[in-house]
């Protein structure tokens, strides 16, 4: 079987678990739990390890492009895996310390619940 490829120009949404619940949509509030990675694996935060959810309002422009897009449509319950492009991520800033320049971000959220 051939590898499926990876656009870096594209958002890439992988369903890991679909939930049972309610669907996202925009202008909902959500908590969700979230590992961030380099694509090289290495883990840059993550929700889990401070056992506190994230909670934010989807289409408020509160988190980068790529969450915006990728967390709608998800249902409550449910795990996806975000492979998001810099244009959707932190772009050619960055986020210095943390976050190298144009760097493709991989996202795994789970869609706690909405508030």
């Amino acid at each position: 079987m051939p590898k499926q490829s990876f656009d870096p120009t594209k958002l890439n949404i992988e369903d890991i678990k679909i939930g049972g619940g309610e669907e996202a949509k925009n202008g909902d509030t959500v908590q969700v739990h979230y590992t961030g990675t380099l694509i090289d694996g290495t883990k840059f935060d993550s929700s889990l390890d401070r056992n506190q959810p994230f909670s934010f309002t989807i289409g408020a422009g509160q988190v980068i492009q790529g969450w915006e897009l990728g967390v709608v449509g998800m249902k409550i319950g449910g795990k996806r895996k975000l492979t998001i492009p810099a244009s959707l991520g932190y772009g050619a800033s960055g986020v210095p310390g943390t976050i190298p320049q144009n760097a493709v971000l991989i996202f795994e959220i789970e869609l706690l619940k909405k508030l």
